[in-house]
């Protein structure tokens, strides 16, 4: 991890940051919009809008389920492109580099799913121990951007890369145990569609339009096989390539003696309709940068901040809003709440320093250059800032009990809140003093 910082490219992590830290504050004023109008007098309002019925591809669904089943495969299609790119170009490029993020974000899944099952035993909601894995990247980068320049970009890198693997735990956790009985031959429907897609990458296909009716067959196919649609988003993203068909070097070449020998021809704006060979020079260039750009990046770039600040928005939105009432606040189980509390406040810091040290300790992992055990430590407090996952395998955990999802929701909220002012503390106390002109 001590040479981390220099060999990520800053501008991508420059952008990725700013677009977490701002989305961030969207999906904030979102939660508690959702909030306020569950609880006012238009409550009402807010539950029909939610289960407002559209039909589209002969779907017929409410708008909750659009939003939980389609736009969130879209946001999760992002999530498997940065968990390709870390993997291919950043901070898990090498095992080296991995080693710190993996082994926290793996005691920051494990203790908090112990210290939930601990406090849910031989209970009905046992089933949710998934909700207290889960890190909210954008809030938690969102808390430590307050910090601004005090906070080493070692430690930004570090939570970062293990939010993402935090993610793809979340994916696994939500195909293997949150999904109902699978049916098969729309399952395998869907990965033949994968392999077609897999193919026309692998011969240089071209057409977006090729690859958007694939990647809507494989979501359709999906839906109809039970397993959740976030899956085949993040499948859909491991097949899209992350770095250029060919070498930059030879299509800078190429590019020369195409220019060349496009301008010993003199073109004008009438001869590139008239003249047949200076267009083709034209597109052989055009076509040469496509394949020297990669898709992967370009993807991200352009769907990020639709995630960022309309996605993930709309699902706070359709997701956040719980009325809080004695009827609530009682309903279902108490063990529930303590489960996800404990583990998100108490079991995320736990389990990220924990194996953080161990992996320090083991010469598996460097702690990031410039950073602290202190400062870590504030970081996996952020690390319990749940939400957006959170509340997401939570409504697929008790998807048949609204008293259990109803105080989930609200336990997520809480714990959520609680961890964010432990790290702003501890962060507070360990980071270095602001200088004045901060």
């Amino acid at each position: 991890m001590a040479s981390s910082s220099h060999d990520r490219p800053a501008g991508m992590f420059a952008r990725f940051f700013h677009w977490e830290v701002s989305g961030s504050l969207v999906l904030l004023a979102c939660a508690i919009a959702a909030l306020v109008w569950a609880n006012s007098g238009w409550a009402d309002q807010y539950y029909t809008i939610l289960h407002f019925k559209l039909n589209l591809l002969d779907l017929d669904l409410d708008l909750h389920h659009w939003v939980n089943d389609g736009l969130m495969a879209i946001f999760f299609f992002v999530v498997g492109l940065e968990i390709k790119r870390e993997i291919v170009v950043g901070e898990l490029s090498s095992f080296r580099r991995a080693a710190g993020p993996i082994a926290a974000a793996l005691g920051g899944m494990m203790v908090p799913a112990l210290v939930y099952v601990a406090c849910t035993y031989g209970g009905e909601g046992v089933g949710g121990w998934g909700i207290p894995m889960a890190t909210d990247i954008a809030f938690a980068l969102g808390i430590l951007a307050l910090f601004g320049k005090r906070v080493p970009i070692t430690l930004k890198v570090f939570l970062t890369a293990l939010a993402i693997v935090d993610d793809l735990g979340a994916v696994t956790v939500i195909a293997l145990f949150y999904t109902e009985s699978i049916h098969m031959p729309a399952l395998y429907a869907a990965g033949g569609l994968l392999l077609v897609m897999f193919g026309a990458g692998r011969l240089g296909i071209r057409g977006t339009w090729i690859y958007l009716t694939l990647a809507i067959m494989v979501w359709l196919a999906f839906m109809a096989s039970n397993v959740h649609t976030t899956v085949a988003g993040t499948i859909i993203a491991m097949l899209v390539p992350v770095r250029s068909r060919n070498e930059p070097s030879e299509f800078l070449e190429s590019c020369r003696q195409k220019l060349e020998e496009l301008a010993k021809q003199e073109p004008t704006k009438e001869s590139m309709i008239s003249e047949y060979e200076q267009r083709k020079v034209v597109n052989e260039i055009y076509l040469g940068a496509e394949d020297v750009i990669p898709p992967g990046p370009q993807l991200e770039h352009a769907l990020h901040p639709i995630t960022t600040f309309v996605i993930l928005p709309l699902f706070a939105l359709f997701n956040a809003g719980v009325a809080i009432n004695a009827e609530s606040l009682s309903a279902g189980p108490f063990d529930v709440g303590l489960g996800i509390v404990l583990g998100l406040v108490a079991g995320k810091q736990i389990g990220i320093m924990l194996f953080a040290w161990l992996a320090i300790k083991s010469k598996l992992a460097d702690l990031p250059e410039g950073t602290t055990l202190g400062q870590l430590w504030g970081a996996s407090c952020l690390a319990g800032v749940g939400f957006t996952m959170s509340l997401f395998i939570s409504a697929l955990a008790f998807k048949s009990s609204p008293e259990l999802d109803t105080q989930a929701k609200l336990s997520v909220l809480l714990a959520s809140l609680i961890a964010g002012v432990i790290g702003m503390i501890v962060l507070s106390k360990t980071l270095p003093k602001a200088a004045a002109e901060d």
